[in-house]
């Protein structure tokens, strides 16, 4: 059971539950850390907890047959996901890895559907994260075919600040050059290179690993 000043940091939907909703999710979350590189599950696993990134960062992954390898999305602190693999009841479609040493949290699935029996504030966050999830994927896989490495770093790293899955959360992220390319599918030279140009466009500051937005809207924008 997670301690409850934790939920309410790591999950803005606890924020509008009511007292009995909030015990009730409270009780129904674990969490557990997943080292760098470790997978919390594979293609056809049957993951069959609602999950949350507590701390760390998660890379969402698929692999053809052929053998390539696609990034679906990447996952920062305060993101919740596979909600619609919880409500179908199937094996996961995708590969999930730490890309650094991350603390996952998992709310058991007779949670989840109390949840979404019982509360209303809780299925307008679904609602929202069904929307922003879908044009997230829809902009996948326009932007695979049409921009170019910088343009594919840019909505990666846009979406990491998007507003709805990421409420209240500051404008600078921990993060290194590597990472950043695994997300977006290039080389750490090219998230080194494409993060330079953004920064003289004024989109991005870098850090010392770390990357600040300074203009997330025209970062979203951005096709090269």
């Amino acid at each position: 059971m997670i301690q409850a000043e934790e939920l309410r940091q790591i999950a803005s939907w606890s924020l509008d539950l009511t007292p009995e909703e909030f015990e009730e999710a409270r009780r129904g979350i674990s969490t557990r850390v997943y080292g760098k590189g470790a997978y919390v599950c594979h293609v056809g696993d049957r993951l069959e907890s609602w999950t949350g990134v507590a701390d760390g960062l998660l890379k969402m992954s698929t692999t053809s047959k052929t053998g390539k390898s696609a990034t679906l999305a990447g996952m920062r602190s305060g993101a919740w996901f596979g909600e619609g693999t919880v409500i179908k009841g199937e094996a996961r479609r995708y590969d999930l890895v730490a890309l650094r040493e991350t603390r996952v949290a998992l709310m058991r699935r007779q949670t989840f559907f109390w949840l979404f029996e019982h509360s209303a504030a809780f299925n307008r966050f679904l609602v929202h994260q069904f929307n922003e999830r879908l044009a997230q994927f829809i902009g996948l896989a326009e932007y695979d075919r049409m921009l170019d490495s910088t343009g594919r770093l840019a909505r990666n790293l846009a979406w990491l600040f998007n507003p709805i899955l990421y409420p209240g959360r500051d404008r600078t992220l921990a993060i290194s050059q590597e990472e950043l390319g695994l997300l977006a599918g290039i080389s750490r030279q090219m998230a080194n290179q494409g993060l330079a140009k953004l920064a003289d466009l004024g989109l991005v500051e870098i850090g010392h690993g770390s990357v600040t937005i300074l203009d997330l809207e025209r970062l979203a924008r951005y096709e090269g």
